[in-house]
């Protein structure tokens, strides 16, 4: 839930202007400009600052002032914020999220909290150390489908959970854009098991009320990347598809100039930092891994085996819950295919949730007692584009200060952050080693902080 103003709107400030912010910017000064106020702005690249305050203008809001971030302390301090906001790469994520802390703000950061243990124990100390507040949002809590899910665990629907199977899928389209951008070096994100995983852990974790113990993982880059492109007959010779020939009709090239947002937000930004968002997805220097598959042990003794691939012709994901009662299913189709455009091209940038593919889609709540026939749950509430609704919902509780009661507790905190961060980055060690990894050897959440 949002902090109380201590007089007038709460003031905010964004760090990291990606597209990501665009939702947070437009929630903050917008929908919930009778509680809140967008007073500020920072990024290392002015462009897509400007970017968006200008798209602020357009929908009648004020503009924020503008900050490079290496100012941030200083921005804080003159345009009194409140709250920081931490959108930036995750690599960065733990530098603001404590110099805001340490500053006495509260901090609403993006998923994943930060990349690796280290930085993580460095958020939980500054916690400790400041009493602020960090909020991490995991918008997929708020989704209708997956508050259902939780409804009926914790209502005893199923019994005991002794195990769970988790399968996600990212499309040619979803999936192939984290090996465009700088998400490919996995120094930059901790590769999909921390950037895009946390996500998926973070709601077992909260589905079960349970921690993470001990994970095995395998997994390799398997279809994207140069090598695999070679052996696939997908590899073409370009470093990134603006202006290179050999990404003419090369259905994973990103075509930045196709659209206003890609074209402001990176193309006519490369000239401040370099930055490009349309590498090819075959080319050199990716360090992540597209398959994936993990074996978790949790602190209720239930498992969950779970695969993520990145390469898939349909977009979405099954859930299933197995207990001492019957069986739960979730199964969510966000897209059957990814359609073709006009030269046979795929459609721009990934939508990443946030409207709803234009393909067919489809989502449904199972339950399968003992000894009777299985029923399909109702969800109202559901809707495909903003990740099945859950943006503005979230929105709605960070922002607009919704003060009804919460009992599924969809609000995370520093240590929902960490227990989800650590699931993937146990599995990342057990990458390395071929071995099973115990958590608390990466990180005890349990140790009082430094």
């Amino acid at each position: 839930m949002a902090p109380e103003p201590s007089g007038g709107r709460l003031r905010y400030a964004i760090i990291g202007t990606g597209a990501r912010a665009e939702m947070f910017a437009r929630a903050i000064a917008v929908d919930h400009a009778d509680r809140c106020e967008l007073v500020a702005l920072a990024d290392t690249n002015p462009a897509r600052v400007r970017y968006h305050n200008e798209a602020l203008a357009a929908l009648g809001a004020p503009q924020a002032a503008e900050y490079d971030a290496a100012d941030f302390r200083h921005m804080l301090d003159k345009e009194r914020v409140d709250v920081a906001l931490v959108a930036t790469v995750d690599r960065y994520h733990h530098e603001y999220i404590v110099a805001a802390l340490d500053a006495g703000r509260d901090v609403v950061t993006e998923k994943p909290m930060t990349i690796d243990a280290g930085k993580c124990r460095a958020v939980l100390d500054a916690v400790a150390r400041t009493g602020r507040k960090v909020t991490v949002t995991f918008n997929y809590r708020y989704n209708p489908l997956h508050e259902t899910v939780r409804r009926l665990l914790a209502g005893g629907e199923i019994g005991e959970v002794g195990s769970v199977h988790f399968e996600w899928l990212l499309d040619v389209r979803h999936g192939a854009d984290y090996f465009r951008r700088w998400h490919r070096d996995k120094a930059n994100s901790g590769g999909l098991l921390v950037h895009k995983a946390t996500h998926h852990f973070d709601l077992v974790n909260w589905w079960l009320g349970a921690a993470p113990e001990q994970v095995y993982a395998q997994g390799r880059l398997f279809f994207y990347g140069r090598e695999a492109g070679l052996r696939h007959g997908y590899a073409r010779d370009y470093e990134r598809a603006h202006g290179s020939p050999q990404a003419e009709g090369d259905p994973f090239a990103l075509r930045l100039a196709d659209g206003e947002g890609l074209r402001r937000l990176y193309l006519e930004a490369e000239e401040h930092d370099g930055y490009h968002r349309d590498q090819n997805v075959f080319g050199e220097g990716v360090t992540i891994e597209d398959d994936l598959a993990l074996v978790v042990r949790y602190s209720t003794g239930a498992t969950m085996s779970y695969h993520l691939t990145a390469y898939a012709p349909w977009e979405g994901y099954r859930v299933m819950f197995n207990g001492s009662r019957g069986r739960l299913e979730l199964e969510v189709v966000e897209s059957d295919h990814v359609a073709p455009r006009q030269g046979g091209e795929l459609r721009g940038a990934s939508l990443h949730g946030a409207e709803a593919a234009a393909e067919q889609g489809s989502a449904r709540v199972r339950v399968c007692p003992f000894w009777r026939p299985a029923y399909d749950v109702e969800v109202p509430g559901y809707v495909r584009e903003g990740h099945g609704g859950a943006d503005a919902r979230m929105a709605a509780v960070l922002f607009g200060g919704d003060g009804e009661p919460d009992p599924l507790g969809r609000s995370a905190t520093e240590r929902d952050g960490a227990l989800s961060l650590l699931t993937g980055l146990a599995g990342n060690q057990s990458l390395d080693t071929g071995a099973p990894v115990r958590v608390a050897d990466l990180l005890d959440l349990t140790a009082p902080a430094s």
